[in-house]
C-alpha cells in the first residue's frame, strides 16, 4: 500500500513540477514578445525637419524625403524665414532635425542659450556672396557706399572679412574673425556704411543700397543665380550641417537621416540640382584648400568653445 501510494505522489509531484516549468517558459516566451511589440510600437515612425526656405527645403522634399520613407518614415518639412527659430524649436522638441547653419553659428547659439544639440552631417551649401545693387561692379565702390549684410552676428563677421578680404576695410589685428563687428574696424577708407537686416530681406534690399552680401541659401531661394556673385566666401570652413538634439545622437532614425544624406542618391540629385555649390567634405569631391578643410572647422569651433568658457 505505502509503495504504490509513494509510486502516484511522486508522479503527481513530477506532473505539478513539469507544469510549473511550461508555464514559466510560456511566461517568458510571452514576456520577451510583449517587449519586442512594445519597442516596435514606440519606434520613432515620423521625423520632422526644420529648414530655411529654400535649397535645404527642395534637398528635403525632392531626395531625403522620398529616401527615408522607403525606409517607412513619414517625413515632415518646417520651413523658416530667420535663423533664430529651427534651433529653439529643435531644443523644445517640435523638431527632430534642423539643416540651415554652419557650424560656427550652431556652437555660438547652442553655448549662448545653453542648448544641447550636436552637428550630425554636412550639406552642400551655397556660398556668401556679394552681389550688385545700384552698383554693377567691385571697382564702382566710393566714399559713402552702402552694404546691406546679414544681422546675426556670426553671418555679418563673415561678411566684414569678405568686405576686409577686398580691401574696403582694415580690421584690427588679432581680433577673432568669428565674432568681428564694426567695432573691430580699425580703418574705413571707403567710408562704407553697413545695413544689418534679417538674412531673408537681403535679396529685396539690392534696389536700396550699393551692395549686398546676401547667404547662399536665401541668394537662390530668391532666384538670384550663384554665378552672379561679385565675389564668394573663399573659405570652407562654412559649410552647413544637419543638427540633431545630443540626447538622440545613438538613435537608429539618427542614423537613418545621416545615412540619407550621406546616400549615393542624394549625392547625385545634388551634383545635377546645386552646381556650384560647396559640397561636404567627407564626399571627398571637391579640392578644398589645406586652411580651409574641416581641420579649419574645428580650429573654429574650438575658437568658439574658448570664447564662451
Amino acid at each position: 500500500m505505502q509503495s504504490g501510494f509513494f509510486k502516484t505522489l511522486s508522479v503527481g509531484v513530477l506532473a505539478l513540477t513539469l507544469g510549473l516549468v511550461g508555464c514559466s517558459k510560456d511566461e517568458s516566451s510571452q514576456t520577451a514578445a510583449n517587449t519586442s511589440s512594445d519597442t516596435a510600437a514606440t519606434a520613432k515612425k515620423v521625423i520632422t525637419i526644420g529648414t530655411t526656405v529654400g535649397d535645404f527645403g527642395d534637398m528635403v522634399k525632392d531626395s531625403i524625403k522620398p529616401i527615408l520613407e522607403k525606409k517607412g518614415y513619414e517625413v515632415k518639412l518646417v520651413e523658416f524665414s530667420d535663423f533664430v527659430q529651427p534651433n529653439l524649436a529643435l531644443s523644445e522638441g517640435s523638431l527632430d532635425v534642423n539643416v540651415f547653419q554652419h557650424k560656427p553659428y550652431l556652437d555660438t547659439f547652442a553655448a549662448e542659450h545653453k542648448l544641447a544639440l550636436s552637428s550630425v552631417f554636412q550639406v552642400p551649401t551655397a556660398p556668401l556672396g556679394i552681389y550688385s545693387g545700384k552698383l554693377t561692379s567691385l571697382d564702382q565702390v566710393t566714399n559713402g557706399t552702402t552694404v546691406s549684410a546679414p544681422n546675426d552676428p556670426s553671418n555679418f563677421a563673415r561678411a566684414l572679412v569678405m568686405v576686409a578680404e577686398l580691401g574696403w576695410v582694415k580690421l584690427k589685428d588679432n581680433i577673432n574673425p568669428l565674432t568681428a563687428s564694426e567695432r573691430d574696424i580699425a580703418e574705413n577708407p571707403k567710408n562704407i556704411k553697413f545695413v544689418p537686416l534679417e538674412a531673408a530681406q537681403l535679396p529685396r534690399s539690392r534696389q536700396d543700397v550699393d551692395f549686398a552680401i546676401v547667404t547662399g541659401n536665401y541668394a537662390t531661394s530668391s532666384g538670384m543665380k550663384l554665378t552672379e556673385a561679385l565675389y564668394q566666401e573663399p573659405s570652407f570652413a562654412y559649410i552647413n550641417w544637419g543638427a540633431v538634439r545630443t540626447k538622440d545622437l545613438n538613435e537608429a532614425w539618427v542614423k537613418d537621416v545621416i545615412d540619407a544624406y550621406s546616400s549615393d542618391e542624394f549625392k547625385a540629385y545634388c551634383a545635377q540640382r546645386f552646381v556650384g555649390y560647396k559640397q561636404p567634405e567627407a564626399w571627398g569631391t571637391q579640392k578644398q584648400d589645406e586652411s580651409n578643410t574641416a581641420s579649419g572647422v574645428s580650429q573654429v569651433s574650438e575658437t568658439v568653445a574658448s570664447d564662451v568658457k
